[in-house]
């Protein structure tokens, strides 16, 4: 068994699996979150594959009891929890003066709501333990949003501000914290949203999480608080 821990949100697809598989490939066992729990069966097939273990637990991440049962159910698997990240997300796309404000209300729950929940419910097992990494993604739409993504460019924004906040809050527990803001990226969600996107414009899934794996090197310890952003160039 690893001694290391790291739970992904929207663990069952996009994002969320190549952040899942790499850091298995790098030493660590998953608890992966999201609703879909034959997604969640498919991306634990493919850790397992690599040999390392991998908890499947379906949440959703919007309601807090759901999110601090699954990390209760993570640290009685597995004793620990060393890495969190916030990779659940939406991106609804559409003006503001048209867009249903149901649409708007879920684009806020998933982005800033559950990124704080899981926070939150993590960060009381990390004080404890003297030590821990919060990656929370992000998007360069924070800064450069798409004509339509004033929404969800805003919650990202959000995502960026808490956190640098949250970084010095808990550095006094040892714990990091960075966010990681990803350019378009070839997944489900981009294609959603912007289906004709160029493909040879996007980034692979896999670019974000070998960044997600480069920030949780010893080497990154004096970075905390910092945005990173990963794009093509």
């Amino acid at each position: 068994m690893s001694d290391r821990v790291a739970i992904i949100t929207g663990g069952g697809r996009g994002i969320g699996r190549a952040v899942s598989i790499q850091l298995a490939r790098d030493g660590y066992s998953i608890a992966a979150l999201a609703r879909n729990e034959r997604e969640l069966a498919e991306t634990a097939s493919l850790v397992v594959e690599g040999g390392a273990q991998c908890l499947i637990l379906p949440t959703d991440v919007c309601d807090p009891e759901q999110v601090d049962r699954a990390v209760s159910a993570v640290v009685e698997r597995f004793g620990r929890i060393d890495v969190l990240v916030n990779n659940a997300g939406v991106a609804p796309m559409g003006k503001v003066s048209e867009m249903p404000l149901e649409t708007f209300e879920q684009c806020v729950r998933v982005n800033v709501n559950a990124v704080f929940y899981c926070c939150r419910a993590v960060l009381k097992v990390m004080a404890a333990e003297g030590s821990g990494i919060i990656v929370n993604i992000s998007s360069v739409a924070a800064v450069d949003p798409f004509p339509g993504f004033a929404a969800y460019g805003a919650t990202k924004a959000w995502v960026n501000t808490f956190t640098k906040a949250l970084a010095g809050e808990v550095a006094c527990h040892n714990v990091r914290v960075f966010a990681v803001a990803p350019g378009a990226v070839e997944t489900s969600l981009l294609r959603s949203a912007v289906p004709d996107f160029p493909a040879d414009q996007a980034l692979a899934p896999s670019d974000v999480a070998e960044m997600v794996s480069a920030l949780l090197d010893s080497r990154c310890r004096h970075a905390s608080g910092e945005v990173i952003c990963v794009k093509k160039s």
